[in-house]
């Protein structure tokens, strides 16, 4: 999950990384507030999770409270790079005397951990690697010993950071280092890291990326979502916990396991270039467990989608039997009732599959179909999606 800049200096304040005080806010008369409180000349900046916000018009001084709700009024609602502004962070500005680049991340190549670290701060990193290599210093990490004070002073001083505030960028960079690994981040980056005139080192920027798998140890990163950006579908699937995810096609998928759903996905595209171009809807896999209450939760979700002409169910039983997926289906159907109105075609292989088609047989619902291989199921449910047009 991508984190807001207000969210990540969030994360920063707790673990210790000094950065500037500010405050975020949705509304211009609400910047104002904030430059008001603040009580200095401040930075309005846009809250999108994109680069690029400071050449878009999205960063902006204001030296009174009165240029604050001018350019609060300017930015929200802003388009940058396909982001629309909602918020903004209304935060002190701060004498800089040199930008600096740090950052952790997961390195997933070489398997391990990096910390890039660069004297070229204030600038998108992609350009220093390319026209300024030998500026950006990328240090492996081991995942066993980390990141302590001695470390972080090497990543500073490979990152041509200058010799008289080593000491206090290693401080802020085993801090950052803190918070990578405490918080279960797959990035960590601020861009810039700035020495102040007096040499204080501070994130003036802040961009996190949390891992999902990780949730289950930080119940209050629930918090960070951003459900304004979130497919109104995504987000029922996710109450429902299913793997869920929304595709652009008519085709509505639901498999039981990712192999099989991907699987399923290039079978379905491929079947629908002969019905006119008919593409999957989306990607569900239910997982092991196919109750009627998992199938039900599934089902409302893609019956759900607009774009939905029909439904493609394409099980293989293994520890959960056909039968019970069967029996899943049909109990879900009784509990959409007429809101499922939609044609679903259904293949069952693998354990009691027998058992399995002939109680969708015995069930003999108007809107289901069975198929006998995967093939068939997908070329059906594509045929009924585009004559549903």
């Amino acid at each position: 999950m991508d984190l807001f800049e207000f969210q990540a200096k969030e994360l920063f304040v707790a673990h210790g990384v000094p950065s500037s005080e500010g405050r975020v806010t949705d509304t211009a008369e609400g910047a104002k507030a904030i430059a008001e409180e603040i009580g200095k000349p401040v930075m309005v900046k846009a809250q999108v999770k994109v680069g690029g916000r400071g050449k878009a018009g999205g960063v902006k001084y204001a030296a009174t409270p009165e240029e604050a709700f001018t350019h609060a009024q300017n930015i929200l609602g802003l388009d940058i790079k396909g982001h629309i502004v909602r918020k903004l962070l209304v935060t002190e500005a701060k004498d800089i005397a040199a930008e600096y680049y740090l950052s952790f991340l997961l390195d997933r190549a070489n398997r391990t951990y990096l910390a890039m670290c660069s004297v070229e701060g204030g600038m998108e990193i992609e350009e220093v690697a390319a026209t300024k290599p030998d500026r950006l210093a990328r240090i492996p990490v081991d995942a066993v010993t980390g990141v302590d004070l001695a470390f972080a002073r090497s990543i500073a001083e490979q990152g041509h950071l200058p010799a008289e505030i080593l000491d206090a960028a290693a401080v802020t960079i085993q801090k950052l280092w803190e918070v990578f690994t405490a918080e279960d981040a797959t990035l960590v980056e601020v861009n810039p890291l700035v020495r102040t005139p007096d040499d204080e080192i501070l994130a003036l920027d802040g961009k996190v990326t949390l891992d999902g798998n990780a949730d289950f140890r930080h119940p209050g990163h629930a918090e960070f979502a951003d459900e304004d950006a979130t497919d109104p579908l995504e987000l029922k699937a996710k109450q429902h916990d299913l793997n869920y995810v929304k595709l652009d096609g008519s085709v509505g998928i639901i498999g039981n396991g990712a192999g099989l759903v991907m699987s399923t996905l290039d079978v379905v595209a491929y079947a629908g270039e002969k019905h006119g171009g008919v593409r999957p809807a989306n990607f569900l896999d239910i997982g092991g467990g196919a109750s009627a209450e998992v199938m039900a939760a599934g089902l409302d979700v893609i019956l759900g989608d607009d774009q939905v002409r029909s439904v493609f169910v394409n099980v293989f039983g293994g520890i959960t039997a056909c039968d019970a997926v069967a029996n899943g289906i049909v109990k879900a159907l009784e509990m959409l009732g007429d809101s499922a109105t939609k044609p679903l075609v259904v293949r069952l292989d693998g354990n009691k599959v027998d058992e399995g088609r002939k109680i969708l047989a015995d069930a003999a619902h108007p809107l289901v179909t069975s198929a006998q291989t995967m093939d068939e199921g997908a070329d059906k449910a594509a045929q009924l999606a585009a004559a549903a047009k």
